[in-house]
């Protein structure tokens, strides 16, 4: 599962950020690479640390799903539907989760290391605090006996959401009528750069991870049009939080509400889409 995940984000990265170049939704952006390569360093320390783990204790649940037999994927008849549901079924956890995220104090304290990017790209779909991957895993474990036997087509789904992710976090302008017909199925980078708006209601909004329609269903979809946007929150755009060390203390500092009826406050630093 590891070297697997490590196979796709690299051939994701390889094919996304030479078009990040190319055609970018906020052109002209400088320090690609010092930015890049902090996200990737959280993402290998993640790696180093949890991934190892996280598969150990993945692993064993989904084997114990498979021989208690009582999930909710056993009882669906047929050879491809179980699997097909079980796929489904997941990424609507994922829709869950994340928004749980965003409503619940504690998890926002670390999901917020990811949403405080100022700016966005393909390398943000790994910014991840060790302390939110910890709860994604534990989180997940009890999922896997509620799927049932079919709990093994999660590591398939694992490193399909981790394309898709990089995809929909990636700096790139689609046209409008392809990002339009993807979109009714998979997240596309149009939908999913109003999530990192630091407008708190458009943060609060369009969570799915694969696919798109959770949104529609739970009424939580948003789009608009190509107008100035700013990425990130208001109160993390210091140098300072973009750091590993300030990547690492984002879930502790205390900075009020996790939501509110209002937006953050609009300040510096507002890009132009191409």
């Amino acid at each position: 599962m590891i070297l697997q995940k490590a196979v796709v984000a690299g051939a994701c990265l390889a094919a996304l950020l030479p078009l990040e170049g190319r055609i970018p939704f906020f052109p002209g952006r400088r320090g690609r690479l010092r930015h890049g390569l902090r996200n990737l360093g959280l993402s290998l320390i993640n790696a180093a640390v949890l991934a190892a783990p996280s598969a150990g204790a993945t692993a064993a649940v989904i084997a114990a799903a498979g021989e208690l037999g009582l999930g909710l994927t056993d009882f669906i008849p047929g050879d491809r539907w179980p699997a097909i549901a079980a796929f489904v079924l997941f990424d609507c956890w994922m829709y869950l989760w994340h928004r749980a995220n965003h409503r619940y104090r504690l998890l926002w304290r670390f999901h917020r290391a990811h949403h405080s990017d100022t700016d966005v790209d393909a390398t943000t779909a790994l910014r991840f605090h060790p302390g939110e991957i910890a709860m994604s895993t534990a989180a997940r474990l009890p999922i896997y006996l509620l799927l049932g036997r079919e709990a093994v087509v999660v590591p398939g789904y694992e490193a399909v959401l981790l394309a898709v992710t990089l995809f929909h976090h990636s700096n790139i302008v689609l046209p409008s009528g392809l990002d339009r017909f993807l979109r009714v199925l998979i997240v596309t980078p149009g939908m999913h750069r109003i999530h990192h708006s630091d407008l708190r209601v458009e943060t609060d909004s369009n969570y799915s991870s694969v696919f798109s329609f959770w949104d529609r269903l739970f009424g939580s979809f948003r789009f608009r049009g190509d107008g100035p946007l700013v990425m990130g929150l208001e109160t993390y755009r210091a140098e300072r939080w973009q750091t590993l060390a300030g990547m690492f203390l984002t879930p502790f500092r205390d900075d009020g509400p996790v939501t509110t009826s209002g937006v953050y406050p609009q300040g510096e630093g507002r890009e132009t889409p191409r």
